[in-house]
């Protein structure tokens, strides 16, 4: 039944959910021959399995790569694994248990909570330039900028240097693609190497010279003497930017292309933008989620809906099925700005919860408040193509008249 997925075909990046809605119906969990991973379709076993720790993100805390019956990863990939491999969405216990436990030290809701005057501000002046040209492409004028800006601020990145974020961080994302093709791996071990020499000098400029900012806290985060290494500073920076890209970049263009597709919906979220963006954020991150599939290695024999999975295998959660599953959620073909019983895996489950979703979220609110209320008359001009990449999913740019 894997005949429905295909994704490295521009139709099925444009609408997979038909193909999912075949996959959940005749073959829940199926063997995709092009990755060598199990397809898991529905939301109970997605679920499920985010939370199972007898799978990992990795499989090195465990095994070696040939007792787990695995290639290792080419040695000219290294500086982009180092890089990866020391980020919280690619360990497990023990490593990520200290790590997420150091990062929360220095990473508070309370410095959250602290920025959002900050990203209201940026919000505001990115909306503002918008409406002064009288429209544009809504992706690079408002959706890139301000997660990079954001960060940018809690790092304390020079603004001199902030254009430099946003292009490493396209470029180390293209190898979490399916079957990333020499000249993506190649972009991302330069940009893994690039961005990880700025961090260092930054982290040493911190050091010298500590601030108000995320570095500085990550330097100074300490549990009974532990402390984060340099090389998992780094990591943690990268990882936040990589994460908080995707989410707010994608759930700003694919959710403001969905409400243009729903009228009724976009003038229902107009008539009361603070009683329904709220629920509207978590809609858009349900009815097109940026992040399509999560993968996850199979540390010991699983069965699932009642296919056996031999270790060493690799799952494909299919996080878009799930969030459509008509098992879990109500209509889920319809956009509903009012949903209020939406446990969307947008974000993930278990310890891999993304760290950064209070962030995400406060980004979107900002972003979408400003644009409903200081341009009530946002319409689209065309329908939108979108990016090739099927993994990380949005679009090449979402033109609109202010």
């Amino acid at each position: 039944m894997t005949q429905y997925f295909d994704p490295w075909s521009a139709e099925f990046i444009a609408h997979p959910y038909d193909a999912y809605a075949q996959l959940r119906e005749q073959a829940p969990v199926s063997y995709y021959e092009p990755t060598r991973q199990w397809l898991i379709s529905r939301y109970q076993e997605v679920s499920s399995l985010l939370r199972d720790r007898r799978l990992g993100r990795t499989y090195t805390h465990r095994f070696s790569h040939e007792e787990f019956g695995r290639t290792p990863p080419d040695p000219a990939h290294e500086p982009f694994h180092t890089l990866n491999d020391n980020g919280l969405l690619d360990l497990e216990a023990p490593d990520h248990t200290r790590i997420r436990r150091l990062v929360s030290k220095a990473f508070t809701p309370r410095m959250v909570a602290e920025l959002r005057p900050t990203v209201q501000r940026l919000a505001d002046e990115l909306v503002s330039a918008l409406l002064k040209d009288g429209g544009g492409d809504l992706i690079s004028a408002v959706a890139e900028p301000l997660p990079v800006a954001v960060i940018a601020e809690m790092l304390g990145v020079p603004a001199a240097d902030r254009g430099l974020l946003r292009p490493w961080s396209a470029a180390i994302t293209g190898m979490y693609e399916l079957n990333p093709t020499p000249q993506a791996a190649r972009r991302a071990v330069d940009a893994s190497i690039e961005f990880s020499d700025y961090l260092r000098a930054l982290i040493r400029e911190r050091r010298a010279a500590p601030g108000a900012d995320l570095i500085s806290a990550l330097i100074a985060a300490q549990e009974d003497g532990d402390r984060l290494s340099e090389q998992e500073m780094i990591s943690t920076c990268v990882l936040l930017l990589n994460a908080g890209h995707e989410a707010t970049v994608n759930t700003t263009g694919n959710g403001w292309w969905a409400l243009f597709r729903n009228p009724d919906q976009l003038a229902l979220l107009r008539s009361d933008v603070d009683r329904h963006l709220p629920t509207t954020i978590e809609e858009l991150m349900r009815y097109d989620t940026p992040l399509q599939l999560f993968e996850r290695w199979v540390l010991e024999d699983i069965e699932v809906a009642g296919v056996r999975i031999p270790r060493g295998a690799e799952v494909a959660l299919l996080l878009g099925s799930a969030n459509r599953d008509p098992e879990r959620f109500t209509d889920p073909e319809r956009l509903d700005v009012t949903r209020t019983d939406n446990p969307h895996l947008s974000f993930g489950a278990g310890i891999h919860f993304c760290l950064g979703a209070p962030l995400a979220r406060l980004e979107l609110t900002e972003s979408y408040g400003a644009l409903l209320r200081r341009v009530p008359g946002l319409s689209l001009v065309r329908e939108p193509g979108w990016q090739p990449g099927y993994v990380i999913r949005g679009l090449n740019e979402l033109l609109v008249t202010a």
